[in-house]
């Protein structure tokens, strides 16, 4: 028997530009100790379709039009505010997408995680302290009863998650809401997360609704798979049947889409470095006043030109922070960097200016990284006119052939970073980018956000774009399969150091060092998405 039946529900959002039907018209079911995976890209209605069901969207502008959601015999559409507080929580949980705005940085995690037991179990402080120490063992928080004094930011982005899967499951609900509870997270660290909610979900017979947009993570965790697009089910099935014998096309796009397969390295490989790291040391001070933290260690790297190297690596490993040193955005403790010959750890601002016109970055959140108060014109225009490469009478002309180049309508040029959808603002960020003309680019996880579909179009731009300008390219991820199909080689990072390198095939196929082989182990959804290329 079904915990919760989801009947032709439809939610719509009442705008100044109209009507928009975030959901419409979908059915479901949710049974104990299964997991119904809904996938599609953003903006499809995942998340509405969900949290309408316990009163979490802004109303006005949404509004539920149609449908029943029967839970514990009740509809929950139909209850006032007052009767879904005692279903939020104690009957219905949800783990949200990030961590740290789901936790409250002012309150310890102890006080966030006894809440819940003292609202809905009507512990004493004594008791849901005892039990929510029980809980924090329970998901793998080490040493419990010490961290439950700590705050949120003293935790790992990992850590993070398992507090709040801790604080869904501690009033022992009857079904999880998982909304995309690992896209930000390494391949390691998503790998043990994953496999917790599978243990505790059998443990305690509990139904989960996980929301995402990875493929390869619902290959690994959902018993049966219903596909949204537009706000409706264009696809229902099993996990077997959506992945070996999927029917509609959009759900065959979305398969097509994640990148299974190895780059083709042209012959000769790249012999003249651009870049050359010897010995590079970057240290930060321990702020308990211990030995200083080695956050790159004694690291030797050199990139030919044209080449694109992968440097992969769990969070913690130091990847950005070489990245950034590369480039001198960090200034490294010891060692040389030699950029075209050139040892430019020596140099100061001043003399560094016109190398920032031959290297730049690419970050992983574009709208952080986005000035919110500049159009993309303006944008655009910034690095051309700093840099000298265009003058006021031609700087229309360069703008628009940099919005041609990474597949942005010129439409839009006045338009704010908020008014473009994710792929969009990192296609802007590209732009901005290339528009110095620049020899080599840090790319620093710039797709790990994007949906499958938008992830493959900003990889297959950042390939045409390395062709047509003959850039070099460092491309820092934790997504294995993204960088087996961009680079030439990998680099494999640990605590601060390389631990292996060699080409795309070697570390693939014949992974020597064991970090190497754990990485590889904890890619999602091998069973269902082989990592030779081809389909199960």
């Amino acid at each position: 028997m079904a915990l919760l039946k989801v009947d032709n529900l439809a939610v719509h959002f009442h705008t100044r530009n109209g009507v928009m039907k975030a959901v419409d018209g979908i059915s479901y079911e949710v049974e104990a100790g299964k997991t119904l995976a809904i996938i599609g890209e953003s903006g499809s209605g995942k998340s509405v379709s969900c949290y309408s069901l316990l009163g979490l969207i802004p109303k006005p502008p949404g509004r539920i039009e149609s449908g029943s959601a029967i839970f514990n015999g009740k509809d929950l559409l139909q209850l006032s505010e007052r009767e879904l507080r005692k279903v939020r929580g104690k009957g219905i949980s949800i783990i949200f997408q990030d961590p740290m705005t789901s936790l409250n940085p002012y309150l310890k995690v102890g006080e966030q995680l006894i809440e819940p037991l003292r609202l809905h179990a009507g512990m004493n402080r004594k008791q849901a302290w005892a039990r929510a120490t029980e809980v924090l063992a329970e998901v793998g928080i080490p040493n419990p009863a010490q961290r439950m004094n700590a705050w949120p930011f003293e935790f790992s982005g990992g850590m993070r998650q398992r507090v709040v899967i801790a604080m869904a499951l501690i009033t022992e609900p009857d079904i999880i809401i998982a909304d995309e509870p690992t896209t930000a997270l390494d391949v390691t660290v998503q790998a043990q997360i994953l496999k917790l909610i599978r243990e505790l979900q059998q443990r305690r017979n509990i139904g989960v609704i996980f929301i995402s947009h990875d493929l390869s993570v619902v290959a690994d965790i959902a018993d049966h798979i219903a596909v949204m697009q537009y706000g409706r089910f264009v696809e229902q099935g099993s996990r077997d049947d959506i992945f070996r014998h999927a029917q509609h096309p959009y759900t065959q796009q979305l398969l097509a889409a994640v990148p299974d397969s190895e780059k083709r390295v042209a012959a000769g490989g790249h012999p003249q470095p651009l870049v050359e790291v010897n010995n590079l040391l970057v240290e930060f001070p321990d702020n308990q006043g211990g030995e200083p933290i080695k956050a790159v260690n004694d690291v030797s790297l050199q990139i030919g030109r044209g080449e694109i190297l992968g440097l992969v690596g769990e969070s913690g490993s130091g990847k950005s922070t070489l990245g950034r040193s590369i480039l001198r955005l960090q200034n490294p403790t010891s060692g040389s960097i030699l950029f075209d010959g050139h040892d430019i750890t020596t140099l100061n601002a001043g003399q560094l200016k016109p190398l920032r016109r031959r290297m730049q970055i690419i970050f992983q959140d574009p709208y952080s990284s986005l000035n919110p108060r500049m159009t993309v014109y303006d944008t655009l225009a910034e690095p051309l006119l700093l840099h000298r490469i265009a003058t006021k009478k031609n700087l229309d002309t360069e703008v628009f052939q940099l919005m041609d180049s990474v597949g942005l309508s010129r439409e839009s040029v006045l338009r704010y970073p908020h008014e473009f959808s994710g792929g969009q603002r990192q296609r802007i960020a590209i732009g901005r980018a290339i528009a110095t003309r620049p020899e080599f680019i840090v790319a620093d996880e710039p797709v790990s956000a994007l949906d499958v579909t938008i992830q493959a179009q900003v990889l297959d731009l950042l390939l045409e774009l390395v062709e047509r300008y003959n850039l070099t390219m460092l491309f820092v991820s934790h997504d294995l399969g993204v960088v087996r199909y961009l680079a030439d080689r990998i680099l494999v990072m640990k605590s601060g150091e390389l631990v292996e390198t060699g080409s795309v095939s070697q570390i693939f196929n014949a992974p020597v060092e064991a970090y190497t082989r754990s990485l590889l182990e904890a890619i999602p959804g091998k069973s269902l998405l082989k990592l030779d290329g081809t389909r199960a």
